[in-house]
């Protein structure tokens, strides 16, 4: 299988989250093909945990692409309303633990370079979609994962393997519903992994921290509209008070106990300049190296919307839209990933846990707690990658010679947790 050619054509075909009605067709598909038991749809998350799902008009809008882009219309139907995530399971030759790897599929709603010197653009696999763009290595992720899947095809090992391709990590939003149906429940080990973030081509850690606990919210404000300038004050200013949330957001104060970010990403409302707005959105974010920590602001973030909401007579209500926690990996898988990297030529630099991570948040946060809950362990791997512009830019690419070395680190992790 070639597994460059497979990233070029996810990279031809960026879908956002939970509208990975193509991309994940083919997943199944594939490995359908290669003899998993396959499970998508409602049967591999739950529909009421998805956290941040698009607007029916465009989860439509998306699967109708699909179709046209050539998803199969018989798998597609299982995925309507934006239940995009795939389960493939492999049992081997004979009794053994059970190792889950993840795999996540959506794209970024960013314009790619046209640009001659992007080589996605040059080399003519440049995104179709315009407007969005894999920009964070998941194409890649998907093709390593029907990679390693062809490889486990043989069967050659003991046990049961689990390949989880999800959706919507960007925004943390996918993977929480995964985890509450249920499909991690019987896992003994799970291995996540990126590549690039910040990591050279040829270099790799086992293990990764500095992840952070984060949780998006949508706050609405509910007013009553007006005439502005010929009687004012019979309205209620539901942009002036989504405003004074936003000051006083970012006003709180930092912890002692560890780093914490805050931010309004998003703040609109309003009609017209003559018509007191009657509504008005904000959407926000908070983030700490502590799941305590950012409990707290986020109870301060709820306290001070139902305030501001009061202050200006308004009704309101606040939606969580995504969610993450800290990742603590395993020294024992992470030393395994370690030991299986050198053997294989093309890691030159083969490392322990990177404890110095981009303080970004990652949502596989929630499949590594639960198989550890249940005595299991997990660890979240870096495989590097050199980058001509950071992630989630518009020139954002990965070298491609190191997708066969993943496939084959995490080929050599299965045989190695499932030998006889």
């Amino acid at each position: 299988m070639d597994v460059i050619s497979l990233r070029r054509e996810f990279h031809q075909y960026p879908e956002v989250g939970f509208t990975e009605f193509r991309t994940a067709s083919r997943v199944v598909e594939m490995l359908t093909s290669l003899g998993f038991d396959v499970i998508y749809g409602k049967e591999a998350m739950d529909a009421d945990s998805r956290r941040g799902v698009p607007a029916e008009e465009d989860l439509q809008v998306a699967y109708e692409r699909a179709l046209r882009d050539g998803a199969n219309p018989d798998i597609l139907e299982k995925m309507k309303g934006g239940h995009t995530a795939v389960i493939g399971v492999l049992r081997g030759k004979g009794n053994g633990s059970t190792v889950a790897f993840r795999f996540d599929m959506d794209a970024l709603p960013i314009q790619e370079s046209q640009d001659p010197d992007h080589f996605p653009q040059s080399d003519g696999f440049g995104s179709h979609y315009a407007g969005n763009m894999h920009a964070c290595a998941h194409d890649a992720h998907t093709a390593i994962g029907l990679g390693l899947a062809h490889k486990l095809s043989k069967r050659d090992f003991s046990g049961t393997v689990k390949l989880i391709f999800q959706p919507a990590e960007e925004g943390v939003r996918g993977a929480y519903a995964i985890v509450q149906k249920g499909i991690l429940d019987d896992v003994d080990y799970i291995f996540c992994h990126h590549l690039g973030t910040n990591v050279p081509t040829g270099e790799m850690y086992g293990g990764s921290s500095g992840f952070l606990a984060s949780t998006k919210m949508a706050a609405h404000f509910y007013g009553v509209p007006s005439h502005a300038g010929a009687s004012p004050e019979k309205g209620k200013n539901a942009l002036m008070g989504a405003a004074t949330a936003l000051l006083n957001i970012h006003a709180i104060p930092r912890f002692s106990t560890g780093a914490t970010r805050v931010n309004v990403g998003v703040l609109e409302g309003g009609t017209a300049a003559n018509i007191i707005p009657e509504y008005a959105k904000m959407i926000l974010e908070t983030r700490s190296v502590s799941e305590e920590a950012n409990q707290e602001l986020e109870r301060r973030v709820k306290h001070i919307i139902a305030q501001s909401a009061a202050m200006h007579e308004l009704r309101y209500k606040i939606d969580i839209i995504g969610a993450a926690i800290p990742i603590h990996c395993d020294p024992e898988l992470v030393a395994v990933a370690m030991e299986e990297a050198e053997h294989i030529e093309g890691f030159s630099s083969v490392n322990g846990l990177q404890e110095s991570g981009a303080l970004g948040s990652e949502d596989a946060s929630f499949m590594i707690r639960r198989v550890q809950e249940r005595g299991g362990k997990g660890t979240y791997m870096i495989i590097g990658s050199d980058l001509p512009a950071p992630h989630h830019h518009p020139k954002f690419d990965i070298q491609e010679e190191v997708l066969p070395l993943a496939v084959d680190l995490l080929y050599r992790i299965v045989v190695r947790m499932l030998s006889e």
